[in-house]
């Protein structure tokens, strides 16, 4: 054999190694899956959390590589079915207690049901469960188990003479008024009240207290009569009384946590998140030791406290290429561990974690106030058209908080309104 021809040889043959190191790599690297994750930017869990939950489980999991991406609450909905009308985009997506109905008739979700064990059914809150279900079927897991509180300012209320917080609406409202009189605050309550589904929250509520309902046994508007009267009559007339900041028309659950924070009002309602906020960072708080909380009040005859579910789950679109990779994810994200590490911000889902020092450690008083108000959550209307009844309800509430309204008439306008829709 010439040298020439030798050579040929050898430089084939390294060539044909490269080649198969080459085809390797490729292989090696097609196993490697990127998912993309949607989550909201605000209450409950924080960015910072989320990421450091991601880094944990992408280090337990080589192979997948989460990016995850934060927009406001108010975005979340659209972000999540625009995806879906492009056939792409999102592996998990972080979904309100209210969307399932919507999302499962137009097949936004993949259908999860089979994939939930034994142990999680066992496992996690009954309560819970409704946050992901719909008619039997279950299109993800429970992950943010959230409710709206009563915090107080236990300085203010010792200053006033106030012995106890209030287990009432109307005491509530009595001890704002002494609050008041005294000059101890201007605007004793802050709510979020802003025209979008905070306002929908409190007035939920408050709807729940006053034993009302949104749709009545046909599935017809229902909140125009009785108890959802009641609590638009509650609203404006703390309003009227000037004891409800008048802000709170434009504030949402942020703005309602940095005036409470700052020692500007002696009551909010907020969710589980601003406990820990409020009373325990100093870097956000200036009453940190001085925050009270208790579920929030009911009404004489009618309630003993009340409550709105809050609750959100995480989802895998039906249109996304890596279900498997999206479970493994979710099911890391809302496992009792992971949960009980960063329950400062959201409490956990399952059952068990209430009697973990782990959980309740520094948050005594909120996992008491919680363990009432997480088995009577309320929930908003369970219809396919909820976004639009809900545009139509933030409506009425205010024009009837703006004086264009009377309450009664505020509320049979949307009724009216939805009556189309339903």
């Amino acid at each position: 054999m010439s040298q020439k021809l030798r050579g040929l040889m050898v430089r084939a043959m390294l060539a044909g190694t490269a080649l198969a190191g080459l085809q390797g790599l490729a292989h090696v690297a097609s196993a490697d899956t990127t998912i993309n994750a949607l989550f909201m930017s605000q209450a409950a869990y924080s960015e910072d959390d989320v990421r450091a939950m991601t880094k944990d489980f992408e280090a337990a999991n080589p192979g997948i590589t989460v990016k995850a991406e934060f927009v406001p609450y108010e975005g979340l909905h659209d972000k999540i079915t625009l995806a879906q009308g492009a056939g792409s985009g999102y592996d998990v997506v972080l979904f309100d207690v209210i969307w399932p109905a919507e999302f499962a008739e137009h097949k936004v979700l993949a259908d999860v049901t089979d994939k939930i064990t034994p142990d999680m059914k066992k496992g996690v809150l009954p309560g819970a469960w409704t946050t992901v279900d719909y008619k039997d079927h279950a299109y993800g897991m429970p992950w943010i188990l959230d409710t709206k509180y009563l915090f107080y300012n236990t300085e203010m209320l010792k200053k006033a003479g106030i012995a106890h917080p209030p287990k009432t609406w109307a005491e509530l409202e009595k001890d704002a008024e002494i609050i008041k009189q005294k000059k101890i605050v201007e605007f004793p309550i802050v709510w979020s009240w802003t025209q979008a589904e905070a306002v929908i929250c409190d007035y939920t509520t408050l709807v729940a207290a006053y034993d009302g309902k949104f749709l009545d046994d046909s599935g017809k508007p229902a909140f125009q009569n009785g108890g959802g009267v009641d609590a638009l009559n509650y609203m404006v007339e703390t309003m009227d009384k000037g004891l409800s900041n008048p802000h709170s028309k434009e504030y949402a659950e942020e703005d309602v946590r940095r005036v409470f924070s700052s020692g500007e009002a002696a009551f909010a309602l907020n969710w589980t998140y601003m406990y820990a906020m409020a009373n325990g960072d100093p870097k956000e708080s200036k009453i940190v030791g001085k925050v009270g909380v208790e579920p929030a009040p009911g009404v004489d005859g009618k309630s003993k406290a009340s409550a709105v579910n809050g609750s959100m789950g995480l989802g895998i679109p039906s249109t996304s290429k890596h279900q498997d990779e999206a479970w493994k994810y979710i099911t890391y994200m809302t496992s009792q561990a992971v949960q009980n590490k960063y329950a400062k911000l959201s409490l956990p889902i399952w059952g068990s974690s209430y009697s973990d020092p782990a959980v309740t450690k520094g948050q005594e008083e909120l996992v008491k106030a919680a363990k009432t108000s997480i088995g009577i959550m309320y929930p908003r209307p369970t219809t396919p058209t909820y976004t639009q009844l809900s545009t139509q309800l933030q409506q009425a509430i205010h024009n009837a908080l703006l004086k264009q309204a009377k309450p009664e008439d505020a509320l049979k306008s949307a009724a009216d309104a939805a009556n189309g829709g339903l």
